[in-house]
């Protein structure tokens, strides 16, 4: 029975800690890795980009415009069971201002259809943003905003994080944890008191890397070595 139940575990782990990866070296697969613009799409663009990269040779960049409409979005919806993790390396032209954006968007099936879970910034910083209630993480407080960082530009940099099936999230830029970007259950968080006042436990179901503006701010980013996986990835 023990060897019954040792065999079956390992025939799951593959499934449950399941991982895509994509450094775009053999080119933009655009049936693995589709546009997302949800509602509408007037003048943002998604290529593939040879003139800067990560490693190798090859990137994604997205030319976002201004305006809701103006959002695209490039990636995947192949994602684990249970926790994820999500890596990439992205490079972004212009720095984060006090208006608020998202660079990367997920499907979230637990707050309801065509609602998502985003990260982005406003007030200068990285955040995490709820459609269904415009929660932020961390609160746009002084001292939720000191919690939280800039995000560099004109430079590749890492950015990973990690959705736990109890409601955590867990955020690292360079391999350096963002205690702003941080909420577990039961743990008190004196920047989270909008996010943590909903019980709602994150389902993604796709991880898209683009741009979206909800007012007239422009930016083009590039993507590089994406990684989504039911284990944490590390830069």
């Amino acid at each position: 029975m023990f060897r019954q139940t040792a065999l079956l575990a390992l025939a799951l782990a593959p499934f449950s800690l399941a991982q895509v990866s994509e450094s775009f070296e053999n080119g933009w697969d655009q049936t693995a890795w589709p546009t997302y613009a949800q509602d509408c799409s007037q003048g943002g663009k998604v290529t593939l980009d040879s003139t800067t990269a990560h490693t190798g040779k090859n990137s994604i960049r997205v030319d976002g415009a201004g305006g809701y409409c103006g959002h695209i979005f490039v990636g995947t919806t192949k994602i684990p069971a249970g926790d994820v993790y999500v890596r990439t390396w992205l490079k972004a032209s212009n720095a984060l201002t006090d208006s608020h954006v998202s660079f990367i968007t997920m499907p979230d099936a637990a707050q309801g259809t065509n609602k998502h879970l985003r990260i982005g910034g406003q007030s200068k910083i990285l955040m995490y943003n709820r459609e269904t209630d415009d929660a932020t993480l961390p609160d746009l407080s002084p001292q939720g905003i000191a919690a939280s960082k800039p995000l560099p530009t004109n430079t590749w940099t890492c950015f990973e994080y990690h959705l736990g099936t109890d409601g955590s999230v867990e955020t690292w830029l360079n391999n350096a944890t963002v205690a702003g970007l941080t909420v577990k259950p039961g743990v008190a968080n004196a920047n989270a008191g909008q996010w943590q006042r909903s019980s709602t436990k994150p389902k993604i179901t796709g991880v898209y890397f683009g741009w979206e503006s909800y007012g007239g701010d422009v930016n083009t980013f590039w993507y590089d070595d994406i990684v989504v996986g039911g284990a944490r990835i590390g830069c």
